[in-house]
């Protein structure tokens, strides 16, 4: 059953980014077209620049998104305790120890981050100390772990880079739009046939709306999903899901973090903010009480 799980949402996964390359491919072609009525060039621009806002993305994502939730490093004195949980789940999943990070929050949470094993980080908050035994705490740091082990701080961060490129190439559009789209004289729109102006206005909406929405919502299932296999990898790590379902409940029950950064809520274990919409669409994280009903069957 764990298996089988953690190979459906790695099916699941490459789905997604699959889509997300697809969206914005599509983008890109808007883009083309309505600049220049050559999709293929904008195809070539949004590539290109996923590829450079990921290299500039890649020499330190750790250290910016500590430093955006006021977490302080670590050495081993500092805190034993921890540094050794740390040490064993890194031991047990086979990748390098992480730098050690801990937030002054007194809300219970935690996540990783970094561009590989390599070079990844783990953080926690002080409260997720105070308010955790050592089994919870091994539960929620083997989670964090199977997220370095997984590659999904890669993901994550090639994530971001899609959609903020996606969100880019939107903005752009729509000042070209708005400065361009008002010096046409109605002569030329008069002469363009029916079948063209269906086509660009398609492309508008489409990189002006369903774009960066669909974009912005394949980053949500992508951090949904990840949360999945990362809890079944965590109970594979430990072999006791009691303690992570344990830590999820209390982490539920607990109050929004204040140090917490927006951009970085689909990180966390559980959302930091508490806040869940109406649809689960719009979710960085699964609902808690599906996570706890999976790891029960286990």
């Amino acid at each position: 059953m764990l298996y089988q799980q953690i190979a459906r949402n790695k099916r699941k996964t490459a789905l997604i980014m699959v889509l997300f390359v697809v969206i914005l491919t599509l983008v890109g072609a808007g883009l083309g077209y309505l600049f220049s009525n050559r999709p293929w060039m904008g195809i070539i621009i949004a590539l290109a620049g996923s590829l450079i806002y990921l290299l500039i993305m890649w020499q330190n994502p750790a250290n910016m998104i500590m430093s955006l939730n006021h977490a302080q490093e670590i050495q081993e004195a500092d805190n034993p305790e921890l540094w050794h949980i740390v040490e064993d789940m890194a031991m047990v999943a086979r990748v390098p120890m992480p730098r050690v990070y801990i937030i002054p929050d007194p809300s219970p949470n935690a996540f990783a981050t970094g561009r590989d094993p390599n070079h990844s980080a783990v953080a926690v908050t002080e409260g997720i100390l105070q308010l955790m035994n050592r089994e919870e705490l091994e539960g929620v740091l083997g989670h964090e772990l199977s997220h370095v082990r997984n590659y999904d701080i890669l993901l994550s961060t090639i994530a971001v880079v899609l959609v903020g490129v996606i969100s880019f190439i939107s903005g752009m559009a729509s000042r070209y739009i708005w400065f361009a789209g008002g010096s046409r004289d109605s002569d030329d729109d008069r002469d363009s046939n029916a079948f063209e102006m269906i086509f660009k206005v398609v492309a508008i909406v489409f990189v002006l709306i369903l774009g960066p929405l669909s974009a912005s919502l394949a980053q949500m299932a992508l951090s949904r999903n990840r949360e999945y296999l990362a809890d079944a990898s965590s109970v594979e790590l430990t072999r006791n899901p009691q303690g992570l379902i344990s830590a999820l409940r209390k982490i539920e029950n607990s109050q929004p973090m204040k140090q917490a950064d927006r951009s970085s809520a689909g990180l966390y274990i559980e959302n930091p903010f508490h806040n869940h919409g109406l649809s689960h669409l719009f979710d960085t994280h699964p609902p808690t009480e599906d996570r706890i009903k999976r790891l029960e069957q286990m």
